[in-house]
């Protein structure tokens, strides 16, 4: 196989949101002084923010605060001359409407079609996904007339962001605090990405982390990958809208909102989990490190220091299996080598004992790109014999690139 080596000069995705357009809709909760920080994280993620508030939920936080977080007035009242038909043109421009805090008489009024505020005035206005993170006590929260208000937007197709569990306003403990605010953005994002993104409707399985092979109770082989790799892939992918399975070695990352999580600790648990879902799958995205090798046979117990001579200091390892060239199925496959020298050679040279699609190789030990980092500088091997060159980017903006030459080739 030949191969050519060239610098790429796309334009790379860093911020998720950029060219958006959110119309945010702030209602009367308590939990209103916390639409400022989705406010500013929106604009950080690139997207620009047109806010609607309730005249309740000005009583909680300041219209100007949103102005000043945002560049934008907030939208109030439903009968000043200059914003009455202003709710049209926001659901008009908007990409996704995201309603955060919802109170119950919000979820009341969406499912029924009410539209006695600027909030749910926009919400029957637009024709842009609809995202809603309720708030409210915990005894609301499980009031029957509240559940079927939000099984009728869920029926409807608004995606419901639960609340999350915790000390209430009241004083009391459960459910019914606004969830946090990378589950509500990742409901954002994934919301645009059902809707347009070019991964609609595929299955898409991506691996991360590493993998544990144990010597004993306390000890195992492993090795220093983070997941972040891989997880930004599941990220990635969500936001063009695939339906994602992550299978991860042991990660204390948090899993991107709508992405089915399974764990698992060792090769041949990953392997296990895999088999099933690669049978009818689009795409598998290998970005885990699973161990090359695992000890020949785990102690039960502790192996105590003192208890060792010489003869007893050497440990007889075994091969584990090799994952993506034992797996079924799989759509396109796309391969992970995590080098310290040799990088083309070694890289080509295991895209064709893997029978992968591509091979994301980088170099480890390069700044900027080593495990737990933020950002990862990679070249990519195309089966056929070309190979990019990426420059320095987020993991997000890599796994994006990635992404793009796996959409096309299932175009």
């Amino acid at each position: 196989m030949t191969s050519t080596l060239a610098e790429t000069t796309r334009t790379y995705r860093e911020r998720p949101l950029d060219g958006r357009t959110i119309a945010l809709g702030v209602t009367g909760s308590i939990s209103a002084y916390k639409a400022a920080d989705l406010a500013s994280k929106l604009r950080q993620a690139g997207a620009s923010v047109e806010v609607l508030m309730t005249e309740a939920a000005t009583r909680f936080i300041a219209p100007l605060t949103f102005q000043s977080l945002t560049g934008q007035a907030a939208i109030v009242d439903m009968f000043e001359t200059e914003e009455a038909e202003a709710h049209v043109e926001v659901a008009r421009r908007a990409d996704a409407f995201l309603i955060a805090p919802a109170t119950a008489d919000c979820l009341a009024r969406l499912a029924y079609g009410g539209g006695g505020d600027m909030v749910t005035l926009t919400a029957l206005a637009t024709t842009a996904p609809v995202v809603v993170a309720p708030a409210m006590d915990s005894q609301m929260w499980a009031n029957a007339a509240v559940e079927a208000n939000v099984a009728a937007l869920d029926e409807r197709g608004v995606e419901v962001v639960g609340p999350a569990e915790g000390r209430l306003a009241s004083g009391r403990f459960g459910a019914g605090r606004l969830a946090e605010t990378p589950a509500i953005l990742g409901a954002v994002r994934a919301a645009i990405g059902r809707r347009e993104g070019d991964l609609c409707g595929r299955a898409v399985i991506v691996t991360a982390g590493g993998t544990q092979e144990p010597l004993d109770p306390v000890r195992y082989i492993g090795n220093r990958s983070s997941g972040r790799m891989g997880f930004s892939l599941a990220a990635a992918a969500r936001d063009r809208g695939a339906r994602v399975s992550l299978v991860t070695g042991p990660s204390q990352l948090t899993t991107p909102y709508g992405v089915d999580r399974v764990d698992v600790k060792t090769v041949e648990e990953m392997l296990g989990a895999l088999k099933p879902l690669t049978e009818r799958c689009d795409a598998l995205l290998m970005a885990a490190a699973p161990a090359d090798f695992r000890p020949l046979e785990a102690s039960g117990q502790k192996i105590k220091k003192a208890t060792l001579n010489e003869d007893d200091m050497t440990l007889p390892l075994t091969e584990t299996p090799d994952i993506i060239s034992t797996l079924p199925g799989g759509g396109v496959r796309v391969a992970f080598a995590a080098e310290t020298e040799n990088l083309k050679a070694n890289a080509t040279a295991k895209l064709a004992a893997k029978r992968a699609d591509f091979i994301v190789a980088n170099d480890v030990t390069a700044a900027g790109s080593g495990f737990g980092t933020e950002t990862n500088e990679v070249t990519i091997f195309h089966r056929e014999g070309e190979a990019e060159r990426l420059p320095l980017l987020s993991k997000y903006a890599v796994a994006h690139a990635i992404l793009d030459r796996v959409s096309a080739r299932l175009t």
